[in-house]
């Protein structure tokens, strides 16, 4: 992964690709529970994950990694509502080629 360059990118106008709408799934962490003990959860039971609220959490396009970022909440009109500040992306050239 590379760091962010300075600067916003601009999608290509030309490429009508550009335009296609994708989903980013956000992973903050995994748990590794014993199916037993899954079985046991309830409304309310916390299940511990294997990161910390200040790791930073990963993005993906199907299950290709493509960047890494921090949570924060977003300034707007919805309290509460998570945003994702991008700290590395992916050199996804180099996977393709």
């Amino acid at each position: 992964m590379t760091e962010l360059p300075d600067g916003d990118a601009r999608p290509d106008s030309h490429n009508p690709f550009s335009a296609v709408p994708i989903e980013i799934v956000v992973s903050v962490g995994k748990a590794r529970p014993l199916v037993r003990d899954l079985m046991r959860l309830g409304e309310n039971a916390v299940l511990g994950l294997d990161r910390r609220v200040e790791d930073p959490v990963e993005l993906y396009v199907g299950d290709k990694l493509v960047a890494r970022g921090e949570l924060e909440e977003l300034e707007g009109d919805v309290p509460g509502q998570l945003a994702v500040r991008l700290t590395e992306i992916a050199n996804l050239r180099d996977e393709l080629g």
